[in-house]
């Protein structure tokens, strides 16, 4: 049986990077972010109901079943960071987000720490509240009692920690 393990965080923490890695470090599958491609694709301003169709997309994209063969299923993003965003960007959160993020079945999250410097990108929106969002994200995977693990460090050290958690996991699970 796979082990599910979801990258998340604030914006510009490096969630796709390390998403990769990983994957490419226990030559398994992983899933991309679904709003990146989508908001390249619509060529206006997204908007409140744009978030909603991300999220789904992203739940159904990380809910694919990975071959029977694949150790672990990395998702590069889960709803915890649509709703946050959403939270942030509108005051308000739709439903079905809510709703959908206890049916997430994560066996591990990695919160991306605000370790790394802030990269520009056009997509991301909130260079000067990378702290108050890393503390929404704290509340969130706490509130809701959801295993998970701060993933700190630059470069190669940030990808060797998150390599030290999986493998925790694995261990903690075997020991079962």
């Amino acid at each position: 049986m796979n082990k599910r393990i979801a990258v998340t965080g604030p914006e510009s923490t490096g969630k796709t990077r390390l998403t990769k890695e990983l994957a490419k470090h226990y030559k398994t599958i992983w899933v991309p972010e679904f709003a990146r491609d989508y908001l390249n694709r619509i060529e206006r301003d997204y908007t409140y109901d744009d978030i909603l169709y991300i999220a789904q997309n992203q739940f159904c994209m990380n809910n694919v079943a990975p071959p029977h063969e694949a150790k672990y299923h990395f998702c590069d993003t889960e709803l915890i960071v649509t709703k946050i965003w959403c939270d942030v960007k509108y005051g308000k959160c739709h439903q079905w987000i809510e709703n959908h993020i206890s049916q997430q079945k994560f066996d591990l999250y990695l919160l991306t720490d605000i370790d790394l410097p802030w990269e520009p990108d056009p997509q991301r929106e909130h260079p000067d509240q990378r702290q108050y969002l890393m503390e929404l994200y704290l509340h969130e995977l706490r509130h809701r009692d959801l295993p998970f693990r701060i993933i700190k460090g630059i470069e190669e050290q940030r990808l060797e920690n998150a390599i030290e958690f999986v493998n925790d996991l694995t261990d903690n699970l075997a020991r079962i």
